[in-house]
C-alpha cells in the first residue's frame, strides 16, 4: 500500500499510475468534463477489488469538482459552482434513496480552528425542514423532503467518537441517508479550498493527516453515507516538493548554467524561490492567508449546493 497522504480518490490514481508507468488501473473507470474555462469535473468508479487495492479506497463512485480562481470567486461563481455540486450530489441521492427519504447532514470538524471549520459553517446554512413538516406541515410545500442538520464536534471536546453520537441520531430518527461534511489532505497546495469531492462510500475522518478515526459509512451506520469533501492542508512534504517544481522550472526557463546551479548551494535562495512562487500564489505559511475567506466561499459552495439537491 502506497503513503499517498490525500483523499481525494482522484490524486491516488494519479499516483498509482505515475509511479507505475500505466495509462489505466485494472478496476477503475474515469472520465472527466469540463463545464466552462473555470470549473472540470473527473469522476472515478472503483468497480472491483483490484481497484480498490490499488489506491487504497473502497468501491464507489468519487467525483472531483475543480473550481479555478475560487479567491477571487464572484457571487455568479460560487452560484455556478454550486449548481454543478448540486447536479452530481442529486444524481449520487436519486442512486440510493427515492425522492422523499429522510436526510440527515452532519457537519464534521472544529469551528474553533478555521481549516477544519468547514463542515460546522455549512451545517448553520443547511436549510432543514424536518421540525416544520413534523410541527407545522400546513406551512410546506407537498412533497417536501425531510431535512435534519447536526454538528457533533470533534473527539477531543466531546470525548465521544462522531460515529457513535451519528449513530445515536440514526438510530433514533431513522433517515434514509446520511451527507457528510469534513475537511481533507491533498497532495496538491493548487487544490487547497478549490476542489471537492464527493462519494457514496462514506467517510474516515483524520485518515489524510495520519489521525484515523471510526469510519462513518453504511457499515458502521447502516444507511447509505454521502461524502463531501474539501482539501484545506497539505503536508510540509508537499509544500516543499511543489516548491523545489517550481523553482526548477523557473531555473530551466533562465537557462540557467550548471555554474549558477553550483554557486546556489553556497546562497540563501530565499528571494529567488520566493519569485518562482508568487505568479501561482504559491508562497503559503502553513495554509493559505486566505483561509477564512476561502472557507466562507466553500460553506456557500456546499451548503447551496446541499439545499439544491434537496
Amino acid at each position: 500500500m502506497y503513503n499517498f497522504r490525500t483523499d481525494l480518490a482522484s490524486e491516488r490514481r494519479d499516483i498509482y499510475q505515475k509511479a507505475n508507468n500505466l495509462n489505466n488501473i485494472e478496476g477503475i473507470e474515469s472520465t472527466s468534463e469540463e463545464i466552462n474555462e473555470k470549473i472540470k469535473v473527473d469522476r472515478v468508479k472503483i468497480t472491483s477489488e483490484e481497484g480498490e487495492k490499488a489506491i487504497g479506497k473502497p468501491k464507489g463512485n468519487y467525483i472531483t469538482i475543480d473550481i479555478d480562481k475560487l479567491k477571487i470567486a464572484q457571487d455568479e461563481d460560487i452560484q455556478k459552482a454550486s449548481e454543478v455540486l448540486s447536479n452530481e450530489l442529486r444524481q449520487l441521492i436519486d442512486s440510493h434513496i427515492d425522492k422523499q427519504g429522510e436526510i440527515l447532514v452532519v457537519g464534521l470538524g472544529n469551528i474553533y480552528v478555521t481549516p477544519d471549520a468547514l463542515g460546522p459553517k455549512v451545517i448553520n446554512n443547511i436549510e432543514v425542514t424536518r421540525h416544520i413538516i413534523n410541527y407545522l406541515p400546513q406551512y410546506v410545500e407537498e412533497g417536501t423532503r425531510m431535512v435534519s442538520a447536526i454538528s457533533p464536534g470533534v473527539l477531543g471536546t466531546t470525548g465521544i467518537e462522531t460515529v457513535e453520537i451519528v449513530k445515536g441520531i440514526v438510530d433514533n430518527i431513522n433517515p434514509k441517508l446520511v451527507i457528510v461534511i469534513d475537511a481533507l489532505a491533498s497532495r496538491s497546495i493548487e487544490r487547497i479550498s478549490s476542489t471537492i469531492q464527493l462519494s457514496d462510500t462514506g467517510i474516515i475522518p483524520g485518515a489524510g493527516v495520519g489521525n484515523k478515526r471510526s469510519e462513518i459509512s453504511i457499515n458502521t451506520l447502516g444507511i447509505p453515507v454521502i461524502a463531501i469533501g474539501i482539501p484545506t492542508v497539505v503536508e510540509t512534504a508537499v509544500l516543499v516538493n511543489d516548491c523545489l517544481d517550481l523553482f526548477i522550472e523557473k531555473l530551466q526557463d533562465e537557462a540557467k548554467s550548471n555554474d549558477y546551479l553550483n554557486n546556489l548551494k553556497e546562497e540563501d535562495n530565499y528571494e529567488e524561490i520566493k519569485q518562482a512562487l508568487l505568479p501561482k500564489d504559491y508562497n503559503l505559511i502553513v495554509t493559505p492567508k486566505e483561509i477564512d475567506d476561502l472557507i466562507e466561499n466553500m460553506s456557500d459552495v456546499v451548503s447551496q449546493g446541499i439545499n439544491l439537491s434537496v
